[in-house]
């Protein structure tokens, strides 16, 4: 039987793996965009609201309280990894910018087709990275820790709000996410 530690290690994974799939949703609209459409911007903000409300808001502090055990814990494990939480900071600041620009255009202001189109790239590009490093380094420093001491570590129920696209009942608000996804 896994512990809660593993459990939330494997969510914190599970998330990863659906956050690529909306981030290459995302990234269909700036292909879309770059090619002189205009893409669904209702849909990109509604992909930005599920990675503030969820990503930033959720998935980021469970890593932040599992990094926080890991520094606590096993320092000599946590060596090298100090930027963790100010990643999460720069990504949430990358996702704020984007939805922004497209607040702004919902709104009718003009906003140049290669600022969106920027935006959209690089928070992808720093989101995706930040997710391979930790799959490659982070993670197997904590499954490593759990491995040793699978109760030695608390994080408890913290956190444990279901993802609002992912679980069997989708929240309404994401309903255009989901039929994109369904589309594909």
């Amino acid at each position: 039987m896994k512990s809660t530690n593993q459990l939330i290690l494997s969510e914190l994974r599970d998330d990863h793996r659906n956050m690529a799939i909306i981030l290459d949703l995302l990234e269909e609209t700036a292909a879309t965009t770059k090619a002189g459409n205009d893409p669904d911007f209702l849909l990109i903000e509604e992909i930005m609201r599920y990675m503030m409300v969820y990503a930033d808001a959720v998935h980021h502090p469970k890593e932040d309280l599992i990094f926080a055990e890991l520094q606590t814990h096993r320092p000599d494990l946590a060596e090298g990894l100090d930027d963790v939480p100010e990643d999460h900071w720069l990504i949430a600041a990358l996702g704020t910018r984007l939805r922004s620009d497209v607040d702004a255009i919902i709104a009718g202001a003009a906003v140049r087709r290669e600022q969106l189109i920027g935006d959209i790239k690089q928070y992808v590009k720093r989101l995706r990275s930040h997710m391979h490093w930790e799959e490659d380094d982070l993670f197997p420093r904590v499954d490593k820790m759990i491995a040793e001491d699978p109760h030695g570590i608390d994080v408890g129920d913290s956190l444990r709000i279901k993802d609002p696209v992912f679980e069997p009942e989708i929240e309404s608000a994401f309903r255009r996410v989901m039929a994109s996804l369904q589309d594909r």
